[in-house]
């Protein structure tokens, strides 16, 4: 556990700078094949459709975050305005972009959703457009955090998890878990993106409690009650936890208007 505070304490430091809702001036591209959806570095495969409605990307390694930025939402539009709207559209990241010419490969739906109205073909057509983003919170209403279990777990020595519907404008980076009722907590490892396991698990039900940072502040969320005794892969559990929190910025200056 000390290992785990250490390895907080660090990422808050790290995170103190971090200007999430400060605008960023880059270039954006387009997924041409739909089979990209199954092969995202966060592994939420299909799931991505639930997240974002078709409406995800792929961003660089800055915005990937070794898999902590998984689920993330981004408001981008891009700056042609003969073409495109003033207001952009609203992606969740889903998969790592390798390619620094891009800070983002959008899916062919969010890409043409930039455009104004009979426009998405010419948007297409350039391929690669210059793009301004900001980083925005997520917001799921009627949906609390959830918790897959991934079929490579195997009861009861190997439990993998994936976290969906993360609100907010946070981000996880580090997760435990415990019998029902029990202050022996065991923590997970980030396995990729948003999967996180363990070889150690508990017997019985199962709580989670996990840290969540916001620009430079962090806290614990418990979920007390969220994996069955009979608890079975493939299978999404209910968290019974919103997450809403909004970054605060540890930059001087920010451009946080609506669009």
């Amino acid at each position: 556990m000390a290992f785990f505070l250490c390895f907080f304490v660090l990422f808050l430091a790290s995170s103190a700078t971090a200007c999430d809702r400060c605008l960023h001036q880059s270039k954006a591209s387009y997924f041409s094949k739909p089979s990209s959806l199954s092969s995202g570095a966060c592994g939420y495969g299909s799931l991505a459709l639930d997240l974002s409605r078709g409406q995800f990307a792929a961003g660089v390694a800055s915005l990937f975050s070794n898999g902590a930025g998984c689920g993330a939402c981004f408001q981008v539009r891009c700056k042609n305005q003969a073409i495109c709207t003033k207001e952009g559209t609203k992606v969740v990241l889903t998969d790592l972009n390798p390619n620094n010419q891009t800070d983002f490969v959008l899916s062919t739906r969010a890409f043409t959703a930039m455009a104004q109205k009979g426009k998405s073909q010419q948007i297409l057509k350039l391929g690669i457009l210059d793009i301004e983003y900001k980083r925005v919170p997520c917001e799921y209403k009627k949906q609390n955090l959830a918790v897959r279990v991934e079929e490579s777990s195997k009861k009861p020595d190997y439990l993998a998890i994936k976290f969906l519907f993360q609100g907010g404008q946070t981000e996880i980076v580090g997760a435990d878990v415990a019998q029902v009722g029990s202050s022996q907590w065991n923590y997970l490892s980030r396995n990729h993106g948003a999967v996180w396991d363990t070889s150690r698990v508990p017997q019985g039900g199962l709580q989670l409690r996990f840290v969540v940072t916001s620009g430079y502040d962090g806290k614990w969320i418990w979920a007390k009650k969220v994996l069955p005794a009979d608890w079975k892969n493939g299978v999404i559990y209910d968290t019974d936890v919103q997450i809403t929190e909004i970054a605060q910025e540890g930059c001087s200056t920010c451009n946080d208007e609506t669009w």
